[in-house]
């Protein structure tokens, strides 16, 4: 049986058209916003949670806004709620929503190795002991 999507999920859906194909999946009781299939934002108890990292978390402080808390237990320090302000203005929240999916896409780009540090080099690989070779050649 497929659900239906509530009011609030499709209003978000409305909101965010200008950001293209964005599509909102239901997961551990409420839902997940994606773009391109990236993950960058949660539908919660008639919430809407952004994907922050330390600068843009920043203007949610200062508006106000608390983490994203499924539990009374749990808190996820990295999704932030979206101010209603923001939420009721379209071309606000596909700002918001493009800080969001910066902050993924950073977070996503592969760091670079670092190489250990002189002296420190990874052990060689053992030797083969003698005799490993097939017999008989």
């Amino acid at each position: 049986m497929v659900r239906e999507p509530d009011s609030f999920q499709e209003f978000v859906e409305d909101q965010l058209a200008g950001l293209g194909r964005v599509e909102v999946r239901r997961m551990f009781g409420g839902a997940g916003v994606y773009k391109d299939g990236v993950f960058f934002g949660a539908l919660h108890k008639e919430r809407l949670y952004f994907k922050t990292d330390e600068a843009s978390r920043a203007e949610y402080l200062s508006r106000g806004m608390g983490p994203f808390r499924p539990t009374p237990k749990q808190i996820i320090k990295t999704y932030y709620e979206v101010p209603v302000e923001i939420v009721e203005d379209a071309d606000a929240l596909v700002e918001w929503a493009k800080r969001a999916l910066a902050c993924r896409e950073a977070e996503q780009k592969p760091r670079p190795r670092k190489t250990p540090a002189k002296g420190k080099e990874k052990p060689k690989t053992r030797p083969k002991a003698k005799g490993s070779r097939a017999r008989g050649r």
